[in-house]
């Protein structure tokens, strides 16, 4: 007996190692082209020109733990509103389990597609023209794409032995954004590419600089590995040039270093951090921001401590949220000057109408929660700002947190409260769909899914 009890002990915990732990977690990667054709229109340009890298729209499905877990990173602009529910719903079917553990998110990069078709529902009832970046196919065929590669994924999904984190701190790619004055107001905007020489001299300001990376492995052989950095990805856009820009290209860096695993990346809260500290807007910023990115991302791997998993060690949690709405979004008023304001450059009427609709018929948005033994990923909407991803990480200490942004693009920037009388573009009228309160209701839907009844 005693022989016999040590044998299934060993079997039980390696098996997974040589493939046959049947009733153990195990893993299914998704990876598709994401890259809009010539003509079609992105964020705030036709595609002129396709480069040599694409943008992508890959993820990871797990299994052996009650229902599958889809986690989706695609690289675009935004996904808001019905197109988030929908990019939800579809690859909840593909994999067999329910929309609510399902997160999509993108990375943000701008020359690239946004998606929304609540905005081209109304764009189309309005019979409004000119608006041809809410014009929905292309989006509709990426989410099949990804369905049908989730579909086939699903039979070759490999047994996970154990699961992996590490972390690192990326040097000189993040800083602060908001940049105050000696009245505690906005005095200047470090944008993405920053050409004033004297605003990119201010200190780095608020950021998280740590690059988390969460791994899965069979056996010795890692199968994929899901990361997470605050930063928005951008250091030259406008080209009319598809591209994931410097994120896209650490992760192809690390890719191409270590090829046998998927590598899917996600922007954490980077609402209001951008590059502009050491970016002017140079081309040749891209391969050194994306360098500096891919040496944090190999460090936070080779620090990696594994970890057995088991199913009982993997879990998903969702507390749905209804966002308050900013004080300017006025129903009536938004629709009359889509009517009448000529299609040009990046519109946001459309954005803004789509979400106050969508918020009025009761919609609300999912904020979740990945547990993975000791690790707690989690899922939030729009442009966060980075104090939120740093609150996530104070409440839980004793865990390793971190967090994806830019789920569900329609509330568009989510400041904390103090930042909206602050000014600034990112709070201001054009920017943010949501009400100061908001602080409120983020913070205590990330304590209830950390475990902490009250987070403030």
């Amino acid at each position: 007996m005693r022989r016999i009890l040590a044998t299934f002990f060993v079997l039980l915990l390696f098996g997974c190692e040589v493939g046959f732990c049947v009733e153990g977690v195990r893993l299914a990667t998704f990876d598709v082209d994401a890259t809009p054709p010539l003509g079609s229109a992105m964020a705030y340009d036709p595609v002129k020109r396709l480069d040599e890298l694409t943008l992508r729209c890959r993820g990871v499905v797990l299994l052996g733990a009650g229902e599958p877990i889809v986690l989706c990173a695609v690289d675009w602009i935004g996904i808001a509103n019905e197109g988030h529910e929908i990019f939800r719903e579809e690859l909840a079917k593909a994999a067999g389990t329910s929309a609510s553990r399902v997160a999509v998110h993108a990375l943000h990069q701008h020359d690239a597609p946004g998606c929304d078709f609540t905005a081209e529902k109304l764009i189309q009832e309005l019979g409004v023209q000119g608006f041809s970046r809410f014009d929905g196919e292309f989006h509709r065929q990426v989410i099949r794409r990804a369905a049908d590669a989730i579909r086939s994924s699903l039979g070759s999904a490999q047994a996970v032995s154990h699961y992996g984190w590490g972390e690192a701190v990326v040097r000189e790619v993040a800083s602060q954004r908001r940049i105050r004055g000696a009245d505690g107001r906005i005095r200047a905007t470090r944008t993405s590419s920053t050409k004033d020489p004297a605003v990119r001299a201010e200190p780095e300001g608020v950021i998280d600089p740590v690059v988390s990376v969460l791994s899965f492995w069979n056996g010795e052989k890692p199968i994929a590995l899901v990361s997470a950095y605050a930063c928005h990805p951008q250091s030259y856009y406008r080209l009319g040039i598809p591209s994931p820009d410097f994120p896209g290209i650490a992760r192809f860096i690390r890719g191409q270093e270590l090829n046998g695993a998927l590598h899917v990346h996600f922007n954490g809260a980077g609402g209001n951090v951008t590059a502009g500290k050491y970016n002017d807007g140079a081309q040749a910023n891209r391969m050194i921001l994306a360098n500096r990115l891919a040496d944090g991302l190999r460090e936070a791997f080779e620090k990696t401590r594994r970890e057995v998993l088991t199913p009982d060690l993997v879990g998903w949690a969702s507390v749905p949220v209804r966002l308050p709405i900013a004080a300017h979004l006025d129903e009536a008023e938004l629709t009359q000057k889509l009517r009448e304001t000529p299609p040009r450059g990046y519109i946001s009427f459309a954005d803004q109408l789509a979400f106050l609709k969508r918020h009025r018929a009761g919609h609300g948005i999912d904020v979740t929660c990945l547990r993975i033994g000791s690790v707690r990923m989690l899922h939030l909407p729009g442009e966060l700002f980075v104090e939120y991803q740093l609150a996530a990480k104070a409440m839980r200490t004793d865990l390793q947190v971190f967090m994806a942004a830019y789920g569900d693009y329609g509330p568009g920037y989510i400041g904390t409260a103090k930042a909206y009388p602050e000014g600034g573009y990112e709070t201001g009228v054009t920017s943010s769909n949501v009400a100061p309160e908001v602080e409120s209701v983020i913070l205590d839907a990330m304590g209830k899914l950390l475990g902490i009844e009250k987070s403030h």
